[in-house]
């Protein structure tokens, strides 16, 4: 890696009550760079972002932010050090305008301070700034997601994570919210950790991958490492063969 990671979630072990659904998993995100998780329906990727951002109970392993072990901090504590997270279903609050569900992302920020953020990001999203008085709830998905990840911004994360984020968007959206904010987020200097199924689009953005099957780490490596793997689809379908740590 070219600098040290914002994020380190290392050895997770999480899951629901005392059950866990992934273990053992390790995961890091590089300010500028975009780590890809990616693994077949149900193999954990959701749980491993909820352990991270505090919404889960780790049963093990550490999570860090610049650093700093924020294992045992709230939801709240970890977003306020940094730690931004779009999820993949109620990411916008569907009776509120636009400008409203910005604001709501700034709500540890005072009111002069949130002023200036939406301004900002009505100047980096004009398209959001055309609709600042609609409600959530009636735009479109890719408006939608373009919300989320705008109010998740508000307040300067220096880490986003986003589970699935074109997720029933047409393949021209999808391409755009990958290409054009999640690339550019980037660009930018963010640390980005990305769940996504559009495998062949997020591998563009990628400098690393993380596969998970079955709860567990199948493949970690650099976005050429996974390329040049003869068969990629044996790492999400072939039981038993573990690829983990390539380099």
């Amino acid at each position: 890696m070219s600098q040290e990671p914002l994020l380190s979630a290392s050895d997770i072990t999480a899951g629901y009550g005392a059950v866990p659904v992934i273990r053992g998993v390790s995961v890091a995100a590089v300010p500028g760079e975009v780590a890809l998780v990616i693994g077949p329906n149900g193999a954990g990727k959701s749980t491993l972002v909820k352990a991270i951002n505090g919404e889960l109970e780790l049963l093990g392993g550490t999570v860090t932010l610049s650093g700093t072990d924020v294992s045992l901090l709230t939801e709240d504590q970890r977003a306020a050090r940094g730690l931004g997270y779009v999820p993949q279903s109620r990411d916008v609050f569907p009776s509120l305008t636009v400008t409203e569900n910005l604001q709501m992302g700034g709500y540890r920020l005072d009111r002069e301070e949130v002023a200036k953020r939406t301004s900002e990001i009505f100047g980096r999203f004009p398209a959001l700034e055309r609709l600042r008085k609609r409600p959530a709830g009636t735009l479109s998905g890719g408006e939608r997601k373009l919300l989320a990840i705008a109010r998740a911004l508000v307040a300067r994360p220096a880490v986003l994570m986003l589970d699935e984020p074109t997720a029933n968007l047409a393949p021209a959206v999808a391409r755009r919210v990958l290409n054009e904010v999640i690339g550019g987020l980037a660009a930018g200097g963010t640390a980005v950790l990305l769940i996504e199924q559009r495998i062949a689009l997020a591998l563009d953005l990628a400098t690393r991958v993380y596969v998970l099957v079955d709860g567990t780490p199948r493949f970690t490596g650099t976005a050429a490492e996974f390329r040049a793997l003869p068969d990629t689809g044996a790492v999400f379908f072939t039981r038993g063969g573990n690829h983990a740590d390539a380099t």
